[in-house]
């Protein structure tokens, strides 16, 4: 049986937290669930993390097969995706913050509140669902690593809802101030990743040639 790499796996959960943005969630949820009752708030959360999860999984499942059915190599992906996480770090640093960016996206129809603006693009965002194909290479990584860092993007999930469930509190301890503090330095965290991303690739595009 293969060891678990500990070290891999606190990354792994670094890079998800970052581009998941857990804190980042809890303004866009308290303001897309303003003036509903508390019960179909949690519904709502509950619902929004498990879109989220399922979205995730499916890239996590099918994302690198669709990349080689179009011809489009893990390592090309892994630049551009190292790229576009630097772009999207560099947005959350210098930009709009997160919370504020994602509230101008609020819809007040209940039925909807769960997929838009919460489980896609608050939770799973571009950043994340870049993330989850790059972390579960077919061929760097066995399944059981794999099934690893899909536990890692798990953990998140809960965190998100675990979050979510207590937002009204949160919120009141954090202010919009406190989450976009936090917001812009997991961007920053993301950066110097996605560089890490980018150099690795290159990196390991030379070594074969």
């Amino acid at each position: 049986m293969p060891s678990i790499d500990i070290t891999e796996l606190v990354q792994e959960f670094a890079v998800l937290f970052a581009v998941i943005d857990p804190v980042g969630t809890i303004p866009v949820f308290l303001a897309a669930t303003a003036g509903i009752a508390a019960e179909r708030r949690t519904g709502v959360a509950v619902r929004a993390v498990g879109i989220a999860a399922l979205v995730l999984l499916g890239f996590i499942a099918v994302g690198q097969i669709f990349l080689e059915a179009v011809g489009v190599s893990l390592v090309s992906f892994q630049i551009a995706g190292g790229i576009v996480l630097f772009l999207f770090a560099l947005g959350m640093i210098f930009g709009e913050s997160k919370p504020d960016q994602e509230r101008a996206l609020v819809e007040k129809s209940d039925a909807e509140l769960a997929v838009y603006p919460l489980a896609i693009p608050s939770i799973a965002g571009p950043g994340a669902m870049l993330s989850v194909v790059l972390l579960t290479d077919n061929r760097a990584h066995p399944v059981l690593e794999q099934m690893l860092t899909a536990a890692m993007m798990f953990l998140v999930l809960a965190i998100v809802l675990a979050l979510l469930l207590a937002a009204s509190w949160l919120h009141r301890f954090l202010g919009n101030a406190g989450a976009a503090i936090i917001s812009r330095v997991m961007g920053l965290v993301l950066a110097a990743l996605a560089v890490e991303t980018i150099l690795n690739a290159v990196f390991g595009l030379l070594a074969t040639r």
